[in-house]
């Protein structure tokens, strides 16, 4: 009988923290319903006490998750726990996170404290969260950078005062596995209350070490890793899921272990969290990225023709990743469109079959053949879009030749009403768009990142173009798909705005609660 090992997933709490916009509570809730199917035991969702935004969202996953455990940071202070448990009370199950910083660095630069008191304050949250839940997480900050002795102390008063699972988090980056694997043996073999917790591990990857810095830990007593889909996170990111999951899976003799994820899920989830977050994957990662299953020097293929095994250690299958079968055209019906769409994973719970079937005929009427990519990204696309959008891009023309400045025409509809203008003068076609639809709409905004993808292959790719624009201090994400890229330019400028429609409403709600 194997080992279990807990998935820890913080998507949306330290991956999320790194990205150029915030997500919606809507994109955060799509995310989280994601990692529930990909099996994730505990997802870690938020930190309540840092904005009534971020409470919010916390509260509305806690309210529709029902097979993972919903956790909610917070740190060694009482109003950050009373705040997590107030927004997670309305979860089946749930679990409060606090932490508090262990290392000598920490303790006297950030925390002005003595050890002492830091173990102190830890003991206290602990208690405070156990009287909220039986569920509690204790975290050293910085563990990869304190000394084992101090470790073994906080982590044996945490466990008294009722942490049932504690966490050494290699917080920088810094150690290297050997070093890392250490520290956790140590904890296992001289905290004398440790079979009363579940150890926990959390690295970064700044040195490129965190999956090996993981699986070590493993190897050495810790039974729960905190990782995020990608390995997206502040600076060089987080232990990536997809790898220690499969490399557990893969190397299931070696490590003895096994996990509760379902990992034809992951191909899916991995897509959608780079598309919603804006964070493209490199062809060349582990496990997910494009080129992960592809071979293409001569020897490979030839071996791979005569015996898959050759050369793969694992199945693009197992990962969710589909062969390639008929694709769609504009001949293909619903029902089709609807059966890919659960080839790849997906219930009708997640996309508008309506709204996406309409995307998918005016595309194949373009395109020709509609391959599952493309269905997915029109399938993202539609969930990253409002529910009420008050702009929408109605008409479009740009021209641009050497000689002469780029011209554009531009019809929108703002609430239902029309409105039109031309623009002379812009830096190429999507400049020139992107001033119609500024001058249209009157709204000052920064351009502050501009990227384009192309969706699939051959010249008849979607071009896909992430933006992040700046207003009035904040920043917001747009995004936009079409075969033509001023189209998709233009799409994600209208997108953006919407945001900023919304976020104007709100602010408009709230100030109205005020008064």
């Amino acid at each position: 009988m194997t080992d279990r090992v807990i998935i820890f997933d913080t998507t949306l709490r330290d991956g999320e923290q790194a990205l150029k916009a915030s997500l919606t509570v809507k994109e955060k809730l799509q995310i989280a319903l994601a990692l529930e199917r990909l099996g994730v035991d505990v997802m870690e969702v938020g930190f309540p006490v840092s904005s009534q935004g971020d409470f919010e969202s916390v509260q509305t996953i806690a309210r529709h998750i029902k097979n993972s455990r919903v956790a909610a940071l917070s740190r060694a202070v009482d109003k950050d726990i009373d705040a997590a448990y107030e927004a997670l009370k309305v979860a089946e199950a749930f679990r409060i996170h606090t932490f508090i910083a262990s290392s000598a660095l920490h303790v006297e630069a950030k925390l002005k404290r003595s050890f002492d008191d830091v173990v102190e304050m830890a003991v206290a949250a602990v208690k405070r969260a156990r009287n909220y839940t039986d569920d509690v997480e204790f975290s050293c900050e910085d563990a990869g950078r304190t000394g084992i002795d101090n470790i073994c102390r906080i982590v044996e008063a945490a466990i008294n005062a009722g942490a049932t699972t504690v966490n050494i988090p290699d917080t920088v980056g810094f150690c290297l596995p050997n070093e890392y694997g250490n520290i956790i043996a140590q904890v296992r073999n001289r905290v004398p209350n440790i079979d009363k917790a579940v150890i926990s591990v959390h690295c970064h990857n700044d040195l490129g070490m965190a999956t090996a810095n993981s699986l070590t830990a493993v190897q050495n007593g810790a039974r729960q890793i905190e990782c995020t889909i990608n390995g997206i996170g502040e600076r060089a990111g987080n232990t990536a899921l997809e790898e220690v999951v499969m490399a557990m899976k893969v190397r299931q003799e070696f490590m003895g272990v096994d996990t509760r994820i379902n990992t034809q899920e992951i191909h899916r989830v991995s897509q959608m969290v780079s598309q919603l977050c804006n964070m493209p994957i490199q062809p060349n990662k582990a496990i997910v990225g494009s080129n992960a299953f592809a071979h293409s020097s001569g020897i490979h293929q030839d071996g791979m023709l005569k015996n898959k095994n050759t050369y793969e250690i694992m199945s693009p299958e197992t990962i969710g990743l589909k062969k390639e079968k008929l694709n769609l055209t504009a001949r293909s019906g619903r029902a089709a469109v609807k059966g890919h769409m659960a080839d790849m994973g997906y219930t009708e719970q997640d996309y508008d079959l309506d709204k996406l079937y309409d995307a998918f005929l005016k595309l194949a009427d373009k395109k020709g053949q509609v391959f599952d990519y493309d269905l997915e990204a029109l399938a993202f696309i539609d969930m990253q879009q409002g529910d009420e959008d008050r702009l929408v891009l109605d008409k479009l023309s740009a021209h641009s030749t050497k000689e002469y400045p780029a011209t554009a025409f531009v019809q929108l509809k703002l609430d239902g009403e029309k409105l039109s203008t031309s623009s002379i003068g812009g830096n190429g076609p999507v400049d020139a768009v992107y001033n119609a639809i500024l001058n249209l709409t009157g709204l000052e905004i920064k351009m502050s990142h501009y990227n384009l993808t192309a969706k699939g292959e051959g010249a008849e790719a979607l071009g896909q173009v992430d933006i992040v624009v700046e207003h009035e201090g904040r920043k917001f994400h747009g995004v936009g798909l079409a075969t033509d890229i001023v189209e998709s330019s233009a799409l994600a400028l209208v997108h953006a705005i919407n945001a900023i429609y919304r976020a104007h409403k709100v602010a408009d709600i709230k100030s109205h609660k005020h008064h």
